[in-house]
């Protein structure tokens, strides 16, 4: 999902994305899918997600907790906040209580933009991401590191003079500069008005999320990396953060007592004052 480090301005705009699936090298929205459990993956992303299951076992749990977090977030977002407009920056493959479902589940009307960079989320997307015919559900293929593309193109469905809920789950990482990482997140919420929120989730960096991040990179898939606490905690400066603040997303308002260790996915909802 990331451009290269160090790639010009105006080669990130003219960049022609991929349309032909590339089953050679693994994809990180596949290998995903796969922890989920899903069928939209290769035999290549399939013996990566294995490998890394065996050896980081809670990469499993990370994922399904990342999308547990995902359905409360929105759902808090559209019901306290009133938030009826969701950029999904990073989408990957559809999925059960995908942003839409959650969003329209409370209100009908409520707008929904799905952004990612991969054929195979773009094709799937078409098929299964339709919504309530009463509010908006629509796909950008474009890089999610180009802002200002990714923004431009949101214009289509997305009303900048109302709050919008800008959301990074689990892919944050694929920027791997910290200082771009934060201008990123600068450009997309200066876009929109106070009251929009930012919803964001990232691996946090320890010996067994760096060594994944090592082995994930070193299979040819564009590189993943983890970060400190503080470093992912900084991306919340400016914002109200909602109770209980910044932490494992597995004790971000959880639905159930949560069982088990909690994950290594640390995250946070933020309101832009």
């Amino acid at each position: 999902m990331e451009m290269q480090e160090g790639t010009p301005m105006d080669a990130q705009k003219t960049r022609v994305l991929p349309e032909q699936i590339d089953t050679s090298t693994p994809h990180s929205a596949r290998v995903w899918n796969f922890w989920l459990g899903g069928r939209d993956n290769y035999a290549v992303d399939r013996a990566l997600g294995a490998r890394l299951g065996k050896s980081y076992p809670q990469i499993v749990d990370i994922a399904r907790e990342s999308r547990r977090f995902q359905t409360r977030a929105v759902r808090y977002a559209a019901r306290r906040w009133g938030i009826r407009q969701f950029l999904d920056l990073g989408t990957g493959l559809p999925t059960a209580d995908s942003t839409h479902e959650t969003a329209q589940a409370v209100d009908p009307g409520a707008r929904i933009v799905y952004v990612d960079n991969d054929p195979i989320v773009l094709a799937h997307a078409r098929a299964l991401l339709v919504g309530h015919p009463d509010g908006v559900t629509t796909y950008v293929h474009a890089d999610f590191g180009d802002a200002e593309t990714v923004l431009a193109e949101a214009a289509a469905v997305l009303d900048r003079e109302r709050p919008v809920a800008v959301m990074l789950l689990s892919t944050l990482g694929h920027i791997t500069d910290d200082v771009r990482a934060a201008g990123l997140i600068r450009a997309y919420l200066g876009a929109f008005p106070p009251g929009s929120a930012l919803i964001l989730c990232d691996t946090v960096e320890t010996p067994e999320t760096r060594a994944a991040s090592e082995d994930y990179a070193s299979s040819g898939a564009a590189p993943y990396v983890s970060r400190s606490a503080a470093t992912l905690r900084s991306f919340a400066d400016g914002l109200e953060l909602v109770d209980p603040g910044f932490g494992s997303i597995s004790l971000w308002r959880p639905d159930a007592p949560p069982a088990g260790v909690p994950v290594d996915q640390w995250g946070f909802v933020g309101i832009k004052p």
